[in-house]
């Protein structure tokens, strides 16, 4: 079956979401663009590196290319809404790709449904008849980096982290491997009995 990819050009919205409770958190990166809506499932950990590198993206476009890229947009870019409901997933996401693409300005993210075969990078942003399926949203700077915000700002909402070990605390308690460990005695300089 050929793959199927999901290209959103001017998404009306691209943001990432969570359903469940702290600690019991699934992550969803959904875009929306007119009646259409796709979403996929994806780990905190991805949301986290994809917020970065997306940032860190746009920092070197601004260097390369002297493109107009702020630093921080204005609280009305961040999309605040809740995701769109019914959330129905297109599938768990296993790779991610990032680009830049000159002729629209615009930063693209491409996310590649997981699979137990090894990706081959010629499928990224690529429109091959082979490979995973994939969603493609192509970003304006300004929407970038409004994600970005908004993406960090949902990883933080979670579990504080324990100001030892970084690890969430749980409302219930923690067991530190901090506060855990072996614990030496103080040397008096006299056997022990």
């Amino acid at each position: 079956m050929p793959r199927v990819i999901h290209v959103f050009r001017q998404p009306d919205r691209f943001i990432a979401g969570t359903v469940g409770e702290p600690g019991e958190r699934s992550f969803y990166l959904q875009a929306v663009e007119d009646s259409r809506t796709v979403s996929v499932l994806l780990e905190k950990q991805q949301v986290t590196v994809l917020a970065e590198r997306i940032s860190a993206l746009l920092t070197e476009i601004s260097r390369r290319f002297g493109a107009e890229v702020t630093e921080e947009v204005d609280e009305e870019q961040v999309d605040t809404e809740p995701l769109v409901v019914p959330l129905e997933e297109e599938f768990r996401v296993g790779t991610m790709g990032l680009g830049w693409d000159a002729d629209s300005r615009s930063i693209v993210v491409e996310l590649l449904a997981f699979t137990e075969e090894e990706v081959d990078e010629s499928v990224v942003l690529d429109d091959t008849e082979e490979g995973p399926d994939a969603v493609r949203v192509f970003l304006s700077p300004i929407q970038a980096r409004a994600f970005a915000t908004r993406a960090e700002r949902v990883i933080s909402a979670g579990r504080p982290p324990c100001p030892l070990c970084a690890e969430p605390l749980d409302p219930e308690g923690h067991i530190c491997p901090r506060q855990n460990g072996f614990h030496r005695r103080a040397v008096t300089g006299e056997p022990e009995a």
